[in-house]
């Protein structure tokens, strides 16, 4: 029998949604996922081992929708898992609010079509959380794409970004950035792995203005902000000021703002007010954002607090594509 995380909370939406798939029980769709060769347990806990148990059973429930539509390719898969990341919101949260499974859902997709050329997790310093996302993606988006799509973490700190280029086996690359032209170069690039790990970039950036160029060396077409460590001295600035060229120059660019929905995040005012409130990082994002998540970028409990799943935003994101990458494979569509 399934059992996760406020069960009695979600299980009205979870059943009503079931039943529309011609789904009996949590139990049927795993099943129908084993059925196909997508083991999500595996594949979100292979990307962060700390996630709930509702992450486990709502990409299960979410890969079994893309199965029962016949997804005929992995970014139709991804919205699709949305649909199942959906039916977990508990409601009346931030969550279900936001619409932040469906969200995810179609995020997966964006970075799932050629369209999409560089994704960038945007953070406050770089990550565990942002690198377990990345080697989600790295590992599995090429898989279904013509194209390989170019994934970097772009953070506060260049000692920082050599820290975890050379734990998680990326490609560390040093620039320095000429406050006189307002240019940046690449001064050097180490690759820590001969996988597919070395094809994500890590950039650490001295402050805002060197952050800014590094997305425009890059040519960053989505990006998702962190939440947690520095949001007002570089991530919200540098996705805010990059939208800003972007909308100037003609660049498409389509922000994701993860993190907030609390209120509490400096700024306590208002908190009782849940999804209305507006706590100053949380406004931070709404200002540059497309999309805006809810909860941590990396902390399962506190997105599971919004009403969402445990999962961090970011991991989930590599979760996202690596189930809907799995599912085209079981439908034999890659």
């Amino acid at each position: 029998m399934a059992n996760f995380e406020s069960k009695e909370r979600r299980m009205p939406k979870i059943e009503k949604c079931l039943a529309e798939y011609g789904l009996a029980t949590l139990e049927d769709a795993q099943a129908l996922c084993l059925e196909k060769g997508v083991k999500c347990d595996e594949i979100v806990k292979g990307i962060q081992p700390i996630a709930f148990e509702n992450a486990v059973w709502a990409y299960t429930l979410g890969s079994a929708i893309a199965i029962k539509k016949g997804c005929k390719t992995a970014a139709e898969a991804a919205e699709a898992i949305g649909i199942g990341l959906e039916a977990f919101c508990i409601p009346g949260s931030v969550a279900e609010q936001r619409n932040v499974g469906l969200g995810h859902g179609n995020l997966g997709a964006m970075l799932l079509r050629d369209e999409t050329k560089c994704f960038c997790f945007l953070a406050g310093h770089e990550s565990f959380a942002a690198a377990e996302g990345a080697i989600g993606i790295a590992r599995t988006a090429n898989k279904a794409r013509k194209e390989p799509l170019r994934v970097i973490l772009n953070g506060l700190g260049k000692d920082a970004a050599y820290i975890i280029s050379r734990i998680n086996g990326f490609t560390y690359v040093e620039t320095d950035f000429d406050f006189a032209t307002s240019t940046v170069k690449e001064v050097r690039s180490v690759a820590f792995s001969d996988g597919e790990r070395a094809q994500v970039k890590c950039y650490g950036a001295n402050d805002v203005l060197e952050g800014v160029a590094i997305m425009k060396k890059e040519g960053v077409d989505v990006s998702i902000t962190g939440n947690s460590t520095n949001p007002t001295r570089f991530q919200h600035l540098v996705a805010g000021t990059y939208k800003k060229w972007a909308i100037e120059n003609g660049k498409k660019y389509f922000s994701v703002a993860s993190g907030g929905g609390t209120g509490r995040t400096l700024h306590p005012d208002n908190m009782a007010a849940g999804p209305a409130s507006y706590g100053l990082t949380d406004s931070m994002g709404r200002m540059h954002g497309d999309a805006q998540f809810a909860g941590s970028s990396s902390v399962p409990a506190h997105v599971e607090m919004m009403g969402l799943i445990g999962m961090g935003n970011n991991p989930m994101v590599g979760a996202t594509v690596a189930c809907a990458v799995a599912v085209a494979q079981g439908l034999g569509n890659i």
